[in-house]
């Protein structure tokens, strides 16, 4: 008999089980009984991330006709139960599971392929994909789940394979071992582990970064300030916890969008005041009926240059060989859009002419390229309707309430105005969908992310322009546009700010502890600094194998059976990153001497060193490869171990 141990149960390690499912009732591999034993303290499927019990204000950042769990396309072997999510909501509502909750019945019953479902909701649907793989079972395969942590995976040298020893004082001997951990904790910083400790020594809150589930919110108590370092998606879920958690509710104004709720308070809300480098929170997704918007197409960074830079080898270079496509594509989607909605906004010749100078220095060697781009767009689109990319990003930078000596805001309601500002701006762009310009150039970023997500994987640029380029300065300028909420979320901010629950501390903010409270001022902000008792983190842990604090991970560093990947920067000095070092697929990790590990795999947020946006889900009906990447990977590791 074959043992294979499946360390996590989530998506990824339930992903993994469905393969080798799949690739058995197919007859791949060798003869003979497999026995698979899934260990995770949480429920599998679900995992630890999706649990069916949360807070449903906790939403997914996909809709309902995203994600999936069992693949629909670039594996062959045919599932042999289970469906994606949107196929299992409809279900529901014909042929509703027995284990679904009043509230998941409930949420259901609203829920349509455009929506946002809840996180808990997703939970339920991997939980009955987990049962529904149980129940067909191939012919000589049997599971074990094991309600447990693994603390150590260690060789066995006598008999070969792996021991893997469990929290609950339990050991299991399997053959092979895949290491599907998803979110696990991490150490805190020097910087946040000072300011934790000079929290305790002055009596105040300090909430460090965390899966927003695993908080306790009721620390933070009514009516007292409380600062939001983070801006991002987990941003969103704790004023969530904070307002329509505590009891208040949104009311339908029938005002347009940017201005649609009012926001009715419980009383029981503190004051919150959100802080970020940006001193803007991630704008909002438009309101679409598919993932890319269907009047977006990749001209430039399409499937043919990519080929090409893949035939390169490891030595594209991120803003040389594919930041000049992929801008390209992000100019023709807004001028387009400009061009077909706002057509009083622009020359006739605009389309015709830059086209023509899109298709000029498309290397990227052109050092008058920009200059032409920007005198063409001065003499053929109106004043205010050119295209900002950087603006886009830092769109306080050009706020017309700062005044006065370095262009600061006189004070925090200025502050506050102008990022109300923005979010109502946001909310109307989101509201008009394919027909902003905007968010369709925002949208051919996420397109064009996508086609960079698997040129990383197939290791197409150099490990100098990943650190430097793609990671040093791409990456956070598409999370910020891309990679933000539901607009409802957008929307429900802005209801907060005019109802005063919800202030802003300005960019680039500084957080201190002084006069025995927490303080956050901003260089761009002329007022007194934000005083409070209490401080959030609203950031999940590090994903960064060096300062995990999964007992398992640094064991495994420890026992020199892993090692994170180091890569050498454009100065040629090594650099220690987040993940793990691993080979191409099947993602062996490599040992401490740099060898292969035969029969132990790697799976999901350890391999950030080698993927580019691990995190997301399975796509379904997926336009790109990278959006059914996860699963395409999951099938290899099962192929490796069933050949």
């Amino acid at each position: 008999m074959q043992t294979v141990a499946i360390v996590g149960a989530g998506p990824r390690g339930t992903s993994v089980m469905e393969r080798l499912l799949a690739r058995r009732a197919a007859g791949n591999g060798a003869a003979g009984d497999l026995h698979i034993h899934l260990i995770d303290p949480f429920p599998p499927g679900a995992g630890h991330v999706w649990r069916t019990e949360q807070s449903r204000l906790y939403l997914m950042n996909t809709q309902s006709f995203f994600p999936t769990l069992i693949p629909d396309q670039g594996v062959d072997a045919a599932p042999v139960a289970g469906r994606t999510f949107n196929e299992w909501r409809a279900l529901q509502r014909e042929t509703p599971w027995q284990e679904l909750s009043e509230g998941d019945r409930a949420e259901l019953a609203g829920l349509e392929a455009t929506n946002f479902p809840s996180r808990a909701l997703y939970g339920r649907y991997l939980s009955w994909c987990f049962q529904q793989l149980g129940e067909n079972l191939p012919d000589g395969v049997s599971l074990t789940v094991h309600t447990t942590e693994a603390t150590r995976v260690a060789r066995n040298h006598t008999e070969g394979g792996f021991d893997v020893v469990l929290l609950d004082g339990g050991r299991l001997h399997a053959d092979r071992v895949v290491l599907a951990l998803g979110h696990v904790e991490s150490r805190l910083s020097p910087a946040q582990r000072e300011l934790r400790e000079d929290a305790g020594t002055h009596g105040l809150s300090y909430l460090p970064p965390a899966v927003p589930n695993d908080v306790d919110w009721d620390r933070l108590p009514a009516g007292e300030t409380v600062l939001v370092r983070g801006m991002g998606l987990n941003f969103f879920d704790v004023l969530g916890q904070l307002t329509e958690g505590r009891g208040g509710r949104f009311e339908d104004t029938g005002l347009p969008a940017g201005e649609a709720l009012r926001y009715v308070a419980s009383g029981r809300e503190p004051v919150i005041v959100g802080a970020s480098r940006r001193g803007t929170p991630y704008r909002a997704k438009a309101e679409l009926e598919s993932y890319y918007p269907a009047s977006v197409a990749l001209r430039f960074l399409g499937e043919d240059a990519v080929a090409a830079i893949r035939a390169m080898g490891a030595t594209a270079g991120f803003d040389h060989d594919i930041w000049p496509l992929l801008h390209r594509d992000t100019l023709w989607a807004y001028y387009t859009t400009l061009a077909r909605t706002r057509p009083e906004a622009v020359s006739p010749s605009l389309l015709p002419e830059l086209d023509a100078l899109l298709h000029e220095g498309l290397d990227g060697g052109d050092p008058g390229w920009a200059a032409r781009l920007k005198e063409l767009l001065g003499s053929l689109v109106q004043d205010g309707h050119v295209l900002d990319l950087q603006g886009l990003a830092r769109p306080l930078s050009r706020h017309p309430l700062r005044q006065g000596a370095g262009q600061r805001f006189p004070s925090h309601a200025a502050m506050d105005a102008a990022v109300l500002d923005y979010l109502a701006a946001d909310a109307a762009g989101s509201a008009r969908g394919e027909d902003d310009p905007v968010k369709m150039a925002i949208g051919a970023l996420n397109a064009g992310r996508a086609i960079v997500k698997s040129l990383v994987a197939d290791r197409g640029i150099t490990q100098g322009s990943w650190l430097g380029e793609l990671r040093g300065w791409f990456e956070g300028f598409v999370e910020g546009l891309a990679s933000g909420p539901p607009a409802v979320r957008v929307e429900q901010l802005a209801a907060l700010v005019r109802a005063g629950v919800v202030h802003f501390a300005g960019p680039d903010p500084v957080f201190r502890i002084q006069h025995g409270v927490f303080t956050a001022s901003s260089p761009w902000v002329a007022d007194a600094p934000w005083e409070a008792r209490h401080l959030v983190e609203a950031l999940a842990p590090a994903n960064n194998v060096q300062i995990s604090a999964s007992p398992l991970l640094r064991k495994l560093l420890q026992d020199g059976l892993v090692r994170p990947r180091t890569m050498l920067a454009s100065d040629g000095e090594p650099v220690v990153t987040s993940g793990l070092d691993v080979t191409a697929p099947p993602y062996r990790p490599l040992d401490g001497t740099g060898a292969p590990v035969e029969g132990l795999y790697v799976l999901g947020l350890q391999l950030s060193s080698v993927q580019w946006g691990t995190a997301i889900a399975a796509e379904a009906s997926a336009k790109y490869r990278s959006g059914y990447r996860t699963v395409v990977d999951s099938d290899a590791i099962a192929a490796d171990i069933l050949g």
